[in-house]
């Protein structure tokens, strides 16, 4: 069991008040909340070794390029890649999944096939669209059922030899589903398809081995996993990285540059033009040595007691609501209450100092099958209490009697 008022002593922010209230942060889906470990490493950079990398011959220099490689090497390792250049540096979940895009921009042709599933946030579903203007291709849709499960007999019909590239998230950010990635990976492999997994809300409940699910691409974000935003990650398979063309040109990216002809880095740094996020790389680093140390079996355990016991509670509120009922799901819970609209519910839950998530979650497609305009999600993490969620049940009745 976790010693979950001890780890909570780790995050500052859960000691502040917010409108006279101690806040409850029960917006984990959007970012998680940052431990004084990880902090200190960000203030450590900025105090002592503040320079740029891979370029200088200067102490400072060589002191935060070792850093900051190192930190790829702890990534490389918690995600089980072979290699550590199938591991690029990012500045967040979009931006990896733009970069694949963008990629097979010159790997696709007219008439070539990608599937999206129907769960899947908006940055995993607008690149692609792009993608298919700009190449011809054509974009097919797993569709879902009213628990929020993709319908696998519908997406093994999609499947065919002109299927190009599969996308599909692990977990859906609205509504917590954990999707079949296996299952998907296996099947979209047996037509020669490509398969890029948004690992971004997994990442802070799952520890994914992305060679024992075989996957070609796998995106995440720091913010989500206790580290700090603006930095991410890309793994892809060295074969296919290989194959993709850079996704920006500029410094670091070039192994020789003249008028005449450029020609590019070896891997990782054929994607990583300019400076990076240089803090941001080692504090993802630091923050995945500290969720380790907590351990993700302790984590996932303790998570699922918070969701089972915050659907039970929210589940004896009169017109309540819960969207996505899925058999396999994480600790995410999505509802309405009646006819109120959730932003009304969200105003008065942060008036008594509680943060949920209200809208549509960049999901717009969830919401137009379940024929609402969003929903309130509340999303748990490790350092959360089921205390919390009692004064969160009490807070949530008061603003529904208050808006009825």
């Amino acid at each position: 069991m976790l010693d979950v008022q001890n780890i909570r002593k780790d995050f500052p922010i859960l000691q502040r008040k917010v409108n006279g209230k101690p806040l409850i942060y029960f917006d984990n889906a959007a970012t998680s909340q940052t431990p004084q470990q990880v902090i200190d490493v960000i203030v450590d950079y900025y105090t002592n070794y503040n320079a740029n990398i891979h370029r200088g011959v200067h102490s400072l220099s060589q002191e935060a390029t070792d850093a900051y490689e190192q930190a790829r090497i702890k990534i490389q390792k918690h995600f089980n890649a072979k290699h550590p250049h199938e591991i690029i540096y990012t500045a967040g979940t979009t931006h990896s999944i733009n970069l694949v895009a963008n990629g097979f921009s010159s790997l696709l042709q007219k008439g070539d096939e990608i599937i999206v599933s129907a769960l899947e946030h908006h940055s995993n579903i607008v690149p692609w669209q792009m993608l298919c203007e700009r190449t011809g291709a054509i974009l097919k849709v797993i569709p879902m059922n009213e628990n929020g499960e993709l319908i696998l007999s519908d997406f093994d019909a999609l499947l065919n030899d002109h299927t190009k590239l599969v996308f599909v998230n692990h977990i859906s950010n609205a509504l917590g589903t954990i999707n079949p990635i296996e299952y998907i990976i296996d099947e979209a492999h047996k037509v020669g398809a490509a398969v890029l997994v948004d690992g971004a809300q997994s990442c802070p409940h799952i520890k994914p081995d992305v060679q024992a699910l075989d996957v070609d691409f796998y995106v995440c974000s720091a913010h989500k996993l206790c580290g700090p935003t603006g930095v991410g990650m890309l793994y892809g398979k060295e074969d296919w990285l290989n194959k993709l063309p850079p996704y920006q040109g500029g410094g670091e990216m070039i192994a020789e540059v003249s008028f005449e002809k450029t020609t590019y880095a070896a891997l990782p740094h054929k994607f990583e033009a300019g400076t990076p996020n240089i803090c941001g790389g080692i504090a993802f680093g630091a923050a995945i040595d500290y969720m380790n140390s907590i351990g993700f079996d302790n984590i996932a355990q303790y998570e699922h007691e918070l969701l089972e016991y915050g659907t039970e509670q929210l589940q004896k509120i009169e017109g309540l609501k819960i969207y996505g009922t899925a058999k396999e799901k994480t600790s995410v819970i999505s509802f309405n209450v009646g006819t109120i609209h959730p932003y009304d519910i969200g105003t008065i839950l942060d008036k008594m100092g509680i943060a949920v998530r209200t809208g549509h979650h960049c999901a717009q497609p969830i919401m137009d099958f379940y024929k609402i305009p969003g929903t309130v999600r509340a999303s748990f993490m490790f350092y959360n209490t089921k205390e919390e969620i009692d004064t969160f049940i009490t807070a949530l009745k008061k603003a529904v009697m208050m808006l009825s």
